[in-house]
C-alpha cells in the first residue's frame, strides 16, 4: 500500500481549534510490586471549517493524556474541501482492518455516522454526510482511515486543472 501525500496545515496562534475526546483506555501493567495504571486518549481536533487532525496521547492521568492527545492532534493536521456543507464526491478509505465509506448527502441530511467517525466529520466542519464503517469497529483505526479518506478528497477545480480539461466536463462526466 503506498503512502498518501495529505495537505498538512499549520496550527497557528490564531486558530480557533475545539477538541473532543473519542476514546480513553485504561492500561493495567503488573509488576513485581503490583499493578500500574495508566491511561491513553485518543482526541479529534478541528476548526469546524475544513481543518482536521487526530492524536494519542498517554499518561498516568487521564487528564495529562487528553493535553498530550491534544498537542499531537494539533502536529497532525488535515485540509479538507468542503463543498456546501458536504464533501465533493464518495470516498473509500482502509487503516488497519478498519474501512470507511463516507459520500455526499443533500442540504439537511446532517451527519449520518457512528461514534468515532462523527467525531471526525464534525470537528472537520462536515454538516451533510452519510459514512458508514465497513470493517473493524476499533476507534483508532476508524478515527485513522476516515482522517485518510478526508485526505484523499478533491475539489472538482483541482480535477479539472490536473486533467486539463473544463469545470463544466468534471461534473458532467
Amino acid at each position: 500500500m503506498s503512502k498518501v501525500n495529505v495537505n498538512k496545515v499549520k496550527a497557528g496562534g490564531d486558530v480557533e481549534l475545539k477538541e473532543k475526546v473519542v476514546s480513553i483506555n485504561r492500561v493495567v501493567k503488573t509488576t513485581k510490586g503490583g499493578r500500574t495504571f495508566s491511561f491513553s486518549a485518543l482526541v479529534v481536533v478541528g476548526n469546524e471549517n475544513g481543518v482536521v487532525g487526530q492524536g494519542l496521547g498517554k499518561a498516568k492521568e487521564v487528564q495529562e493524556a487528553i493535553t498530550k492527545g491534544i498537542e499531537d492532534a494539533k502536529k497532525n493536521l488535515v485540509k479538507v474541501p468542503i463543498m456546501h456543507g458536504t464533501i465533493p464526491h464518495d470516498q473509500l478509505a482502509k487503516d488497519g482492518a478498519a474501512k470507511v465509506l463516507i459520500k455526499p448527502a443533500a442540504h439537511g441530511a446532517g451527519v449520518i455516522a457512528g461514534g468515532s467517525m462523527r467525531a471526525v466529520l464534525e470537528s472537520a466542519g462536515i454538516t451533510d454526510v452519510l459514512a458508514k464503517s465497513l470493517g473493524s469497529a476499533n476507534p483508532h483505526n476508524v478515527v485513522k482511515a476516515t482522517i485518510k479518506a478526508l485526505g484523499l478528497l478533491r475539489e472538482p477545480v483541482q480535477v479539472a486543472k490536473t486533467r486539463n480539461i473544463k469545470l463544466s466536463k468534471v461534473f458532467n462526466g
